[in-house]
């Protein structure tokens, strides 16, 4: 592995064991307390440190690698506060908005940078409402509204096709987890399983696919 990309785990571990910790405190819990680490912090730390590693080996342009970067790291973060306290809070959920707004705006080499701007904006907002819909007959709470706010922004970096692999591959990545744990009677069937998790790693996964010719 790239000197380059080592450097990039190794900050996206330490940014995962911050991140883990910020989960544990922000948003503040009603009682007061804060989670002590356990295993979510290795979880986030190696999910940081994978996400991050993978930014200067799949993308070139520094641009593209301060893009992508900065949205790996406020997805380590989600990640971190979904874990915790399920919940995907606001303020970076409108940083990967913001960011997908720039890759419009900027083309250079962003995913997003050879389809026509209407596209990634429809996506970003049918493809949640979609799912929001397709939520409704499973109960409040299915899918919250930090997830739709996840989608959009997603939907604005990563383009159409790349945010329907990332649900695609978040929904069969929590039902492989969701099986094993059953095997293994960890949970039951009445077992509450986050879906963010799974659709994070969906949408890193997308983003890191080769770009089509």
């Amino acid at each position: 592995m790239e000197p380059l990309a080592v450097a990039f785990g190794v900050c996206g571990a330490a940014w995962g064991v911050a991140c883990d910790r910020i989960g544990a405190r922000w948003p503040a819990h009603e009682d007061g307390s804060v989670r002590r680490v356990d295993w979510r912090t290795p979880v986030v730390a190696i999910f940081g440190a994978a996400a991050m590693a993978a930014v200067p080996i799949r993308f070139d342009g520094g641009v593209e690698r301060a893009l992508f970067g900065a949205a790996f790291a406020a997805m380590v973060l989600l990640m971190a506060t979904d874990l915790d306290q399920r919940l995907m809070p606001d303020a970076p959920n409108l940083l990967l908005i913001a960011l997908g707004a720039a890759a419009l705006v900027w083309g250079g080499n962003s995913l997003v940078n050879r389809q026509p701007v209407w596209l990634p904006v429809a996506a970003a907002v049918v493809v949640p409402l979609l799912l929001y819909l397709l939520a409704l007959p499973f109960g409040e709470g299915a899918l919250g509204g930090g997830d739709l706010e996840f989608l959009a922004g997603v939907g604005l970096l990563v383009g159409a096709v790349r945010l329907v692999v990332a649900v695609f591959v978040g929904v069969i990545a929590s039902g492989v987890a969701i099986a094993v744990l059953l095997l293994l009677r960890r949970i039951t069937l009445k077992s509450y399983i986050p879906l963010a998790p799974f659709l994070i790693i969906g949408a890193v996964w997308a983003a890191l696919l080769p770009a089509s010719s």
